[in-house]
C-alpha cells in the first residue's frame, strides 16, 4: 500500500471539449466566469451610468478536443507544486487558455503525458516555448512512430492517422527535459504519484477498437494497437478526503483504473477525473457494466465523478440518474479546491469490492 497524502489539491481545467458556466456545482467547484469578475481585475464600463465590470471574451478560455489539468498540490513541511497533466489537442488552446486563467507558468515543474495520442500531447511544444523555465515532461519510453483508426465491422482500412506525438528531440529543442518512466513513481514532493502500466482485469474493456500503430519492420505497416499500454493515470491522495483520480482518456477501462488504483493505494475514491472513453457509438455496451461497478460495486462509491473530454453524452445521462449531484458537469476553465482533514483522515476505512458483482464484471 503507497501512503502519500496531500493536505491541499487546487485543480483548473486548462483544456476540455466541454464549456461549463451556469450549472449548480458542489462547494469547492468554481465557473470560470466569477474567476474572471472576482480574482482578475477586469476592466470596468466605460460607460458613466453603469461602471460594472466587463466580460472581455476575447480573454476568456475556449474548448478543444483534447484534454489538459493543472494540479497543484502541496504535502505536510513541503511548498505548493504545480503539475500540468497533457496538454491538449494543438498549439493553440492550451496557450489560450493559460493566459485565460492567468496561468503562473514558469511556476509548472513538470508536465505528464497520460499517453502518446496527439489530441493529449499536441500543445506540449507550444507550451515548453510559453515557459522560461526548464520544465521536466514525464512521458512513456515507448513513443509510436504513428497511430492510425479504422471504422468497424472489420477494422481492416486505416481512414486516418492522428497528428505525431512530439518527438523526444523536439521536446529537448523547446526546453523540456525528457524524463522516461515505464514504471509507477511518485513526484511534485510526494504529492501526486504516477501508475505504471494498467492492468487489464475486467471483460468488458478491451480497449479502443480500431486503433492502428505504425511500424517499421517489413519497410512499415500498420498493425493493431487497440490496448494502449503506454496509458497512465495519475492520482493525489488528499487526506481526510481520499483518492482524486486522473485518467485522461481511459482506453484501458476506467474500471482497469479504479481496481489498480485500489489496490495500490486501499484508500476510498474521492473523484474519478477526466475521459471515459465511452462516447463511440461502438463502445456503448461498456456504460452500464461501467456504471454499475463504479456506483454499485465499490463500498464506498466515488463521492464525485466528473466525465470530461472523450465520455460522451450518454454517458454522462447515466452517470447523472447513478451518481446525481456527484457526476459533476466539469468543463474548460472550472477550478476544483479540495481541502484535506489530517484530524478525519485516521477515520476514512479501505473500499470494498462486492463479491458476486465482481464475478459478473471479471
Amino acid at each position: 500500500m503507497i501512503d502519500l497524502t496531500a493536505f491541499r489539491l487546487v485543480i483548473t481545467f486548462l483544456v476540455d471539449n466541454s464549456i461549463e458556466w451556469f450549472t449548480k456545482l458542489p462547494p469547492g467547484f468554481t465557473h470560470e466566469l466569477p474567476q474572471h469578475i472576482q480574482q482578475q481585475n477586469p476592466p470596468l464600463h466605460s460607460h458613466p451610468i453603469t461602471g460594472v465590470p466587463v466580460l472581455d471574451f476575447n480573454g476568456f478560455c475556449c474548448g478543444a478536443h483534447g484534454f489538459s489539468a493543472l494540479i497543484e498540490t502541496q504535502v505536510t513541511g513541503e511548498e505548493a507544486h504545480l503539475t500540468l497533466f497533457d496538454t491538449g489537442p494543438d498549439s493553440q488552446s492550451l496557450v489560450r487558455n493559460v493566459k485565460a486563467m492567468q496561468v503562473p507558468v514558469d511556476r509548472i515543474s513538470r508536465v505528464i503525458t497520460s499517453h502518446w495520442h496527439s489530441d493529449h500531447t499536441g500543445g506540449l511544444l507550444s507550451f515548453l516555448r510559453l515557459s522560461t523555465r526548464k520544465c521536466i515532461v514525464d512521458c512513456h519510453p515507448n513513443r509510436p512512430i504513428s497511430r492510425g483508426m479504422s471504422r468497424g465491422p472489420l477494422y481492416d482500412k486505416v481512414f486516418a492517422a492522428l497528428p505525431d506525438d512530439p518527438s523526444f528531440e523536439e521536446i529537448e529543442a523547446a526546453g523540456g527535459v525528457v524524463e522516461k518512466h515505464e514504471e509507477s513513481h511518485a513526484v511534485a514532493g510526494g504529492g501526486v504519484w504516477v501508475s505504471g502500466i494498467i492492468p487489464r482485469l475486467t471483460s468488458f474493456e478491451g480497449g479502443v477498437r480500431g486503433g492502428k500503430r505504425w511500424v517499421a519492420e517489413e519497410g512499415g505497416k500498420w498493425i493493431t494497437d487497440e490496448l494502449i499500454l503506454d496509458e497512465r493515470y495519475a492520482v493525489v491522495d488528499v487526506a481526510g478526503k481520499g483518492l482524486v483520480i486522473f485518467s485522461a482518456c481511459s482506453h484501458s477501462g476506467i474500471v482497469n483504473v479504479v481496481q489498480d488504483a485500489l489496490l495500490k493505494f486501499s484508500r476510498p475514491i474521492h473523484m474519478i477525473i477526466g475521459g471515459l472513453h465511452l462516447a463511440p457509438p461502438d463502445l456503448a455496451e461498456r456504460i452500464e457494466p461501467t456504471i454499475s461497478f463504479l456506483s454499485r460495486q465499490i463500498t464506498p462509491a466515488p463521492t464525485f465523478i466528473l466525465p470530461m473530454h472523450c465520455s460522451g453524452f450518454q454517458c454522462k445521462l447515466e452517470l447523472e440518474k447513478a451518481f446525481g449531484e456527484g457526476c459533476v458537469p466539469a468543463g474548460v476553465g472550472m477550478k476544483v479546491e479540495v481541502v484535506g482533514d489530517r484530524e478525519f483522515d485516521h477515520r476514512l476505512f479501505a473500499p470494498t469490492i462486492v463479491p458476486e458483482l465482481e464475478k459478473r464484471y471479471t
